[in-house]
This record gives structure tokens, C-alpha cells and sequence, in this order.
């Protein structure tokens, strides 16, 4: 497995820790059949696995995040509920850097 894979996959210990902040339920519309398992800055982008950058969604709404009509509303959404959360959350420092 690469740096970046590594970087970017979500360890068990992040995904137990983001579903007890986000209360066992899709953040977006509470369904309970949700996962913590959504990259907000996409694995594509060198998007981490680490508690900033995931959030617990379902199916359908992890979908609808990734590539539905109204992602950028979505991102808005999901973005305003994690800088409650961490106020000085910064997109930028959640993307894989190698130097």
C-alpha cells in the first residue's frame, strides 16, 4: 500500500470516533442506516482519512455528495456542520502532501 493510500484510507479507530461526533446517524438527514465512511475533500484529491475529513452519511446522501445535482450545496452543509464542530477547520490541511 502506497503513503497516500494509507494516508487517505479511514482507520477503524477514525471511523468509531466520527460516529459517536456525528451521534450514529447520516449528519445530512439523521437516517440511522449510515456509515462514517464520506471523504469531504475526496480521496481523489489527496483527501485524509482523519476526523476533520469524515463524516457519517448514508448511501444516498454520500452519493448525492459525491456526484449529485446539488454537491456543492451539500459540501456547504456538510462544511458548516464540521466548522461547528472545528472552528478553524481548513480544507487545505486535510489534502496528502508528500515532502
Amino acid at each position: 500500500m502506497s503513503r497516500m493510500s494509507r494516508a487517505c484510507s479511514i482507520p477503524r479507530k477514525v471511523k468509531e470516533a466520527v460516529w459517536e461526533r456525528d451521534g450514529g446517524c447520516c449528519i445530512l438527514c439523521g437516517s440511522p442506516h449510515a456509515s462514517p465512511n464520506a471523504h469531504v475533500v475526496p480521496r481523489s484529491r489527496g483527501g485524509m482519512g482523519v476526523e476533520r475529513n469524515i463524516v457519517t452519511l448514508c448511501q444516498e446522501c454520500h452519493t448525492a455528495l459525491d456526484s449529485g445535482q446539488n454537491r456543492k450545496e451539500l459540501y456547504s452543509q456538510v462544511v458548516g456542520y464540521l466548522k461547528e464542530i472545528y472552528p478553524d477547520w481548513d480544507e487545505k490541511e486535510l489534502i496528502y502532501r508528500r515532502y
